[in-house]
């Protein structure tokens, strides 16, 4: 069995991150959006910015920015194939200043405040397009009772 001396070492992902065409209005856009739900936006670099739990705590981290990666083959574009990247919100309320934040923000609703999928899975969410289209979430997930 493998033990971890860091809790975010159990995590299932340590970063993503996307390309955005103006850095500006991306982060005036993830600001928003990310305060409604407690996490905190960050410098990264001149081109550059990092979503994160806290500047105290910068991983697992969500990377935007205009820099084209050294990892992309040449036929890669900003935002040709949309990403949907769903935040963790604490409770229904953060789920609704989420989605009036991000519409606030330069954002598209694309999905109202409200339950989603199977009841039994206790899900409430809310959708909007970031500046460059990107499927951008906000969600809480009820506790499940006897499991």
């Amino acid at each position: 069995m493998t033990t971890f001396a860091r809790p975010f070492e159990r995590m299932l992902l340590d970063h993503m991150g996307f390309r955005v065409r103006d850095l500006v209005s991306a982060r005036r856009f993830y600001e928003a959006a990310a305060q409604a739900v407690g996490l905190a936006v960050i410098d990264n670099s001149p081109t550059s910015f990092l979503v994160v739990r806290s500047a105290g705590e910068p991983i697992p981290f969500l990377w935007i920015g205009t820099d084209k990666p050294s990892f992309w083959a040449a036929g890669h574009q900003v935002s040709a194939s949309p990403i949907h990247v769903a935040f963790r919100a604490p409770d229904h309320a953060s789920v609704d200043a989420f989605h009036r934040a991000a519409l606030a923000a330069g954002g598209t609703d694309n999905g109202a405040p409200g339950p989603r999928g199977p009841a039994e899975m206790g899900y409430y969410g809310a959708y909007v397009l970031d500046p460059d289209g990107n499927n951008i979430e906000a969600g809480y997930r009820a506790p499940r009772h006897g499991s």
